[in-house]
């Protein structure tokens, strides 16, 4: 069995869904596997990670919209070092992914028609997000 690991780094500007399936896509044909797993782990906790469709950008608006509900700015949140958007951050990161795992058959990602991989930034400013992704297979 082989094992690949490559970093992606992700440049966000603001909240917001960042598509990275491009970029996984190049550390998975650099793994040389044709059947395999492609787990994808983002190195932060205020910033997560989701597979979501690629064809209708309302899909992302909404998510935003119903995350934006579920983990407003402005709650009695004890944690506030960084601002009033990092406990909202925090609870947004814990109700999504830090980790995604997709198999790999014919050296390709088996994602769907529609389906991306995002990057969802939680925080207002500018990060850099760490992906680490690993692929292990034949």
């Amino acid at each position: 069995m082989k094992m690949h690991q490559g970093t992606v780094v992700v440049e966000t500007k603001a909240r917001g869904l960042y598509d990275v399936t491009d970029r996984v896509v190049a550390v998975v044909a650099s793994a040389r596997v044709a059947v395999g797993l492609c787990t994808v782990f983002v190195r932060h906790t205020s910033a997560s990670l989701v597979i979501q469709e690629n064809a209708d950008a309302a899909v992302l608006r909404d998510l935003e919209r119903w995350l934006e509900k579920l983990a407003p700015e402005g709650g009695a949140y004890e944690h506030d070092d960084e601002g009033p958007d990092d406990m909202p951050a925090h609870l947004r990161s814990a109700v999504t992914a830090s980790s995604l795992s997709i198999p790999i058959t014919g050296g390709s990602l088996v994602l769907g028609t529609w389906q991306a991989i995002y990057v969802w930034e939680h925080r207002r400013a500018p990060h850099r997000r760490e992906l680490v992704v690993h692929v292990a297979g034949n």
